[in-house]
């Protein structure tokens, strides 16, 4: 059995202590993430006042996500947008890394 520990996270400026296996600990991290960039992009729009609005409005986004593409209807510009700003990350990250050689 895994070994269970205690993970840090913040969202939205509030801090959260998660249980996690250490196997569970990158993917917890990314979902985190993940949530806490959808809430502050929900609450950057001026639309929604409230945590609890807006949490409520996170998961609706990330269900209909989620379901959109069990259904195979994924949205594959916004999945090419995602890939190009990691790609550009992954590119300067190379750059600088030269750089250093």
């Amino acid at each position: 059995m895994s070994e269970v520990n205690g993970v840090e996270v913040s969202i939205m400026g509030r801090e959260f202590r998660i249980s996690c296996s250490p196997d569970e600990r990158e993917g917890l991290l990314n979902a985190v993430s993940y949530l806490d960039k959808k809430m502050c992009d929900i609450r950057d729009s001026g639309k929604v006042i409230g945590t609890e609005r807006l949490a409520i409005m996170a998961a609706l986004n990330l269900a209909h996500e989620l379901l959109t593409t069990r259904s195979g209807g994924v949205d594959v510009g916004g999945m090419k947008g995602k890939i190009a700003k990691m790609q550009a990350m992954v590119d300067g990250a190379i750059a600088e890394q030269n750089k250093l050689f």
